[in-house]
């Protein structure tokens, strides 16, 4: 016995396909203001020229993290022992505009971001993983470190203030 509920078969499964791809959508659109809404949360973009703007908005140095994010083990490290830190974010709030230049082997990156990153790889000379850019407002570098610096998010915030 076959309920039909007022619908050609051929009609339900139109309704039914438009409901897989509505909540599909829905689904890929959550997806994505969460893991933007976390990005943003955590301070980090990926948008070399959009952090110089806003540097120059806001007299702000920049800061650029080249890190292999899910296979380099002093940048998860690095992450974990500075970045992901309360004393560093509040620092970073007041002082810094921070760019995650990403070379991930297990995620995949949007295709102007990994054209991006490449070249700012090339301009800035990167050799390893982790490598710390801090740049003045307008671009120019201030210091540059290869490797983990230690001692904390004391430690980090202490590199940021030396004299080079």
């Amino acid at each position: 016995m076959t309920m039909n509920f007022g619908v050609a078969p051929k009609q339900r499964l139109v309704q039914t396909n438009d409901m897989n791809v509505r909540s599909f959508l829905f689904a890929l659109l959550t997806a994505t203001l969460v893991l933007g809404a976390q990005a943003f949360a955590s301070g980090w973009v990926d948008n070399y020229k959009a952090a110089l703007t806003q540097a120059g908005s806001e007299n702000k140095n920049v800061l650029l993290d080249f890190t292999g994010s899910d296979w380099c083990p002093w940048c998860i490290r690095l992450k974990k022992d500075v970045f992901d830190q309360p004393a560093f974010q509040e620092y970073a709030n007041k002082n810094l505009v921070l760019v995650e230049v990403d070379f991930p082997q297990g995620k995949a990156l949007a295709p102007e971001v990994k054209t991006q990153n490449d070249q700012l790889q090339q301009k800035f000379d990167v050799q390893g993983f982790p490598t710390l850019v801090l740049l003045n407002p307008q671009g120019k570098v201030i210091k540059q470190q290869s490797g983990y610096i230690p001692g904390g998010p004391k430690g980090f915030i202490e590199w940021i203030n030396s004299p080079k």
